[in-house]
């Protein structure tokens, strides 16, 4: 399967993309289709032995920076690497595509070209979390804004298959993330949620709260797109403050500076666990193909996981998986209307 990348979204395209794109060649003997500025991405290449690898260079024109209205910029600019990524994916040229650059204009992209799976309803971002006990996955972070029950529960079922299916979670459990445990405690959306979700086919654990996020009490972590993308970016800054914090304490303190050292591995295993780069990226799921969305800052070894990512969600057929369940849902609730 090939794997398209756009090779110049994010703030350090194209060198870091098109570094990761080798590395995931080299490692998973992955087939990378980069999408770009030809003479940028040929450049970079020809510093590096590529010899062997399945790498192609497929030109693109225009770029979509990162400060651009993303739905005008997807209609106004057809040859950009964002949008030529994508219609290689719906011309079935490329299994699925990548991009690190504006997020807004990514799903406007996978949206506009590979379509929603028929019955989904809002497809959402699927955003890995560190936890005590290893990963979980948070949806949605940021796709939607403005939910409805039905929305989360179409996101309860698509993060399940995707955890269990890519995050390698069996029986994966679900959590709505509101401001009580009980049943009747958030606003009007998370209240009529929790019913709803106590008939769905996941393994549903009821409410949890902010503080369970990294406690590894669920799998699978619900909420608006609102409220998901301030989880994640809360998270992110709360880790690099601590760990920045750590290094300052052990820097000015000759005692604690031998102690850091002493601990220095088990600091490094901390940080790897916490390290977004190790994910590689966050699915937008609900669509008919498969789109993975990187995170701006992405480096090559976040580049080379998120092309790992997308080979293990097309392989586990996870559109397919998501369609089926889709069905499912659809012909039992056809069948009690009818026996109403």
């Amino acid at each position: 399967m090939k794997i398209a990348v756009d090779a110049i979204g994010g703030d350090f395209a194209p060198r870091e993309i098109v570094l990761g794109a080798i590395d995931a060649c080299r490692e998973f003997d992955a087939e990378v289709i980069l999408v770009g500025i030809e003479p940028e991405i040929r450049q970079i290449l020809a510093q590096h032995d590529t010899a062997g690898l399945k790498l192609e260079v497929h030109h693109a024109s225009e770029v979509i920076a990162m400060d651009e209205h993303p739905a005008n910029a997807v209609k106004r600019k057809k040859d950009s690497s964002l949008v030529v990524a994508n219609q290689l994916v719906k011309r079935k040229e490329a299994a699925a595509v990548i991009s690190a650059g504006n997020t807004g204009a990514a799903m406007s992209a996978s949206l506009l070209y590979i379509g929603r799976i028929p019955g989904i309803k809002r497809p959402a971002i699927a955003s890995p979390m560190p936890t005590r006990t290893g990963v979980s996955v948070l949806l949605d972070a940021g796709a939607n804004a403005d939910c409805d029950p039905d929305n989360l529960v179409q996101f309860a079922i698509m993060g399940s298959i995707y955890a269990e299916k890519v995050l390698g979670l069996p029986e994966p459990k679900v959590g709505l993330l509101s401001i009580g445990e009980e049943e009747t405690k958030g606003n009007k959306l998370t209240v009529e949620t929790h019913q709803l979700l106590k008939e769905a086919p996941v393994k549903f654990i009821g409410n949890i709260e902010g503080r369970d996020v990294h406690r590894g009490s669920c799998d699978v972590i619900v909420c608006d797109g609102f409220v998901g993308n301030i989880v994640l970016k809360l998270s992110e800054g709360l880790a690099s403050i601590l760990f920045g914090q750590i290094k300052d304490a052990v820097r000015t303190n000759p005692l604690a500076t031998l102690g850091g050292l002493l601990m220095k591995p088990a600091f490094a295993g901390l940080k790897a666990r916490m390290d977004y780069t190790e994910y590689g990226g966050a699915p937008l799921l609900g669509l008919n193909g498969i789109s993975i969305i990187s995170h701006g800052s992405s480096n090559a070894k976040a580049v080379k996981n998120a092309i790992r990512a997308a080979i293990k969600a097309v392989n586990e057929d996870i559109v397919g998986k998501i369609k089926s369940e889709v069905r499912s849902l659809t012909d039992q609730k056809d069948e009690g209307e009818n026996n109403g």
